[in-house]
């Protein structure tokens, strides 16, 4: 039960379990959002706030296209309504928080002398002329 608990208790659990908690609320706003404000205003410009009556028929099986083209629009307006009131607004925040602060120097990376020595082997024996070594011995 101990390492239950602490399973439990560590801190990414607990923050995932907030997120779903919140992200839930959220999803209610937002929904709420589509189809109290969104939708109406659409029906107000196009004149057709519901496909669900969109049908057709193939042997005596009745295809609802209509209600599929009901979730689709649903989907686009509440992923624009997202990105448009939540992910662009934090983005051009964090842009702005960003341009106040110096930006890292990008450093040439330490390389040890072994490191540097077998690069410059590699690069010895890719040029197939050995330096620094006495010539062979002719016979």
């Amino acid at each position: 039960m101990r390492g239950f608990k602490q399973f439990l208790m560590r801190g990414n659990i607990v923050d995932l379990a907030i997120a779903v908690v919140i992200g839930t609320a959220f999803t209610a706003v937002v929904t709420s959002l589509v189809k109290n404000l969104f939708t109406p205003l659409i029906a107000a410009i196009g004149g057709e706030p519901n496909f669900d009556g969109l049908t057709f028929k193939i042997n005596g099986s009745v295809f609802r296209y209509g209600t599929f083209i009901n979730d689709v629009l649903a989907f686009l307006i509440v992923a624009a309504t997202i990105y448009f009131l939540v992910v662009l607004p934090i983005a051009k925040a964090n842009e702005l928080r960003r341009r106040g602060e110096p930006q890292p120097v990008e450093e040439e990376p330490v390389i040890s002398d072994e490191a540097r020595l077998l690069i410059e082997i590699r690069d010895l024996l890719a040029s197939g002329r050995p330096t620094g070594m006495a010539p062979p011995q002719q016979r």
